[in-house]
């Protein structure tokens, strides 16, 4: 099975169509981290064969919620990689944002040797237009060789010849890996305990793992998302080349404006600093015309079972201090909630998923040993102690 995990804050129409395309295009299972508990969002997928939808408000968090987003989503991740470990055929898991979809050659992927642990889904960028008619996005960037980028910065397109520039969100893609302890998400990649680039094994060029980037796709769309951000009062990191754009809406979010005309001025700035020039990019042979729900993979269920250890599972990680999944660095004491996880699901009833989960939520002792010693004060790394899985 080939699951995702994903930070979300959306409405259930969104979030529908989010799960849609990625079942669509090869993916098995969307766990879904609830941003906001929103119970309309939970009751919409609480029956779906496909979605586990988890409520992360303040009983997720017991009052340790991280302000930044980015920081949410790679702990929200890596407890999802760290669940899927020891349940039955569980290959896979891709770390993606609810704006993203995966677009899969099952068959490809399925065959991959047992020594690739990483693959990296190469970018595509939906086309940024103020409106798409019906509201369907229909065609996306691709990443540009350099004299294509010449190209459109001489046409006054971009203002350097460079991919940063024409895409306005990342370049990176995302990466998904064998649900192991030995590795953890970060927001685009894979990296081991001393928090190192993990390569993806496929070296990400593969034209069988794509990722579909719905990154402001319209001028609504755009409103939408900065108007979700100001509500949720989080914190988002930025590029550096969309840093003027970041700092320009943190000083408009700043003069607390009625929300009619905050929303006319955060379509100005889409206006200005992210439409595109679609007509221009379309005749020049740019774009590439995608249709996620043409995708003929039919997703495999979780299944009654594996659908019970999830649930079991979620419940004994659910009292735990969630910040200890956020990095390698943090391993010893992820392994110490994992114990007290599994002590959890064991008193529920789950003898045999418990059994498989302590033979799996392991590390290597020099691995602990490293963490150990790398949380010393300067002098003390050699008196580290002994770290047990």
């Amino acid at each position: 099975m080939l699951f995702t995990a994903s930070t979300v804050k959306d409405s259930p129409a969104g979030l529908t169509e989010f799960v849609t395309r990625n079942l669509a295009g090869g993916v098995d299972h969307c766990l879904l981290f609830v941003d906001d508990a929103d119970p309309a969002v939970l009751e919409t997928f609480a029956s779906h064969p496909h979605v586990t939808a988890v409520p992360t408000g303040p009983a997720w968090w017991h009052g340790k919620r991280p302000k930044q987003l980015n920081v949410r989503q790679r702990i929200n991740a890596n407890v999802a990689r760290a669940l899927a470990a020891p349940l039955a055929g569980a290959d896979w898991i891709f770390h993606i944002d609810g704006d993203e979809a995966l677009v899969l050659d099952r068959g490809v992927v399925d065959a991959l040797p047992p020594e690739i642990e990483v693959v990296r889904a190469a970018p595509l960028e939906a086309v940024s237009r103020v409106k798409w008619p019906g509201r369907k996005v229909t065609h996306f960037k691709r990443m540009l060789e350099h004299e294509e980028l010449t190209l459109l910065q001489v046409l006054g397109l971009i203002e350097e010849p460079l991919n940063g520039h024409y895409f306005h969100g990342h370049c990176e893609g995302k990466c998904g890996m064998r649900p192991t302890l030995r590795r953890w998400h970060a927001l685009h990649d894979v990296h081991d305990h001393e928090q190192e680039l993990v390569p993806a094994g496929d070296d990400g060029k593969g034209d069988w793992a794509r990722l579909l980037h719905y990154e402001s796709w319209s001028g609504e769309e755009f409103v939408r998302k900065w108007m979700n951000i100001l509500a949720s009062g989080s914190k988002v990191s930025f590029r550096p080349v969309r840093e003027p754009t970041a700092v320009a809406l943190r000083a408009l979010l700043a003069r607390d404006l009625p929300e009619k005309k905050l929303r006319a001025y955060l379509m100005r700035i889409f206006e200005r600093t992210t439409a595109d020039d679609f007509e221009t990019l379309l005749e020049l042979g740019l774009l590439e015309q995608v249709d996620p729900l043409a995708g003929t993979h039919r997703p495999e269920p979780l299944g009654a079972e594996r659908s019970r250890q999830l649930t079991a599972l979620l419940a004994g990680v659910a009292p735990e201090n969630k910040w200890h999944f956020h990095t390698g660095r943090s391993a010893v004491e992820m392994l110490e909630s994992l114990q007290a996880t599994a002590s959890r699901v064991e008193q529920a009833g789950e003898a045999a998923l418990v059994a498989r989960a302590r033979e799996v939520w392991t590390l290597p002792q020099a691995v602990l040993d490293d963490v150990t010693a790398r949380q010393q004060p300067a002098g003390q790394a050699g008196q580290a102690g002994q770290g047990s899985a």
